[in-house]
């Protein structure tokens, strides 16, 4: 038969993979399952280990004193020379200003899902873990936010004490924009700290990601030849003037405004970036983070609940320098 013969009988092929023997000739193919879950990116937390943490067992709210510094006095005395001063001095004791810093728990804190026993049944996927894991990344993320709020609001603060200093606002429109101007607030705000008496360790300044990487671009900052600690191939800026750069999404950047915890709310629109000494805020823990899980027959599903009680609050204002644009 030759090949251009067109009265051959047409070949009628059956696609397995068709619904119906129409359409999609791969509707009905296996979707394999990868073997992983695609979630959110989890907003890691950065503060933890960077702020003061008590636990308490019982009561709402736990007691932080402070106390100020003393003053030292000189009193003339008779030298070799015939010099006389004040004698029989009584001594009547100076005064050393103090005051507290109260904190108190916020309340209960969840982040609740329900699982639908037929839904999981047809899933899959294991659900539960996965759903877990983001109520409890939710949670640490909103500690995360309650830490770096209360540390703006330190900056915004005058001196909780007597004779003692307050916290700190530096204002330049080009921290937006600018590395060059970000590192330069960097060696202002560690003046600032300096001069209040602020140990020179445990310092760090928490950005969001844009002003990091204008940091990062600018070669000053980073350069080893500058006395800079950063790569600048990697993107990455450890550290200015002594202090440590904490690149972070969880930096407040609105105007924060709550129904429920009014403590820690702020017009953040303009912040930028947070310089803070780990002593300058605390986080008071009643519960700690956990996450429960509980099947409901009469609802026939799991709840899933992740919760905590703490409370945080700045308790040394002295410590905190804000960035901002205006």
């Amino acid at each position: 038969m030759s090949v251009t013969d067109t009265t051959a009988p047409v070949l009628t092929m059956t696609r397995s993979g068709q619904k119906n023997s129409a359409g999609d000739s791969s509707a009905l193919f296996l979707k394999v399952y990868a073997g992983e879950v695609l979630t959110a990116f989890e907003q890691a937390s950065v503060t933890m280990d960077k702020h003061v943490i008590r636990s308490i067992s019982s009561g709402i709210s736990a007691q932080f004193p402070l106390v100020w510094k003393t003053a030292a006095t000189e009193y003339a005395y008779i030298n070799g020379s015939g010099n006389t001063g004040t004698t029989g001095i009584e001594l009547d004791g100076t005064i050393i200003h103090k005051n507290e810093k109260v904190i108190s728990i916020d309340g209960l804190l969840l982040a609740d899902h329900f699982v639908n026993n037929l839904d999981e049944a047809m899933s899959h996927f294991e659900l539960r873990s996965v759903y877990a894991k983001e109520a409890g990344i939710a949670l640490g993320t909103q500690w995360d936010q309650n830490v770096l709020q209360q540390g703006l609001l330190g900056a915004r603060s005058s001196t909780l004490i007597t004779s003692g200093n307050g916290g700190a606002v530096l204002t330049n429109a080009s921290y937006a924009t600018s590395g060059t101007t970000l590192g330069s607030g960097l060696f202002d705000a560690a003046e600032q700290l300096d001069e209040n008496n602020v140990p020179e360790n445990d310092r760090y300044m928490f950005v969001r990601p844009a002003q990091y990487y204008l940091m990062a671009e600018t070669t000053d900052l980073i350069n080893r030849d500058w006395g800079g600690r950063g790569v600048y191939a990697e993107g990455e800026v450890m550290k200015v003037a002594g202090i440590h750069i904490v690149k972070t999404n969880n930096l407040p950047i609105t105007n924060v405004s709550s129904s429920q915890v009014t403590t820690h709310d702020g017009n953040f629109s303009t912040t930028k970036a947070l310089v803070m000494h780990k002593s300058s805020v605390a986080t008071v823990k009643l519960l700690n983070l956990a996450v429960e899980t509980e099947y409901q027959i009469k609802n026939q599903g799991w709840i899933i609940v992740a919760k905590y009680a703490m409370g945080h609050g700045f308790i040394r204002p002295e410590g905190c320098v804000e960035f901002k644009t205006s």
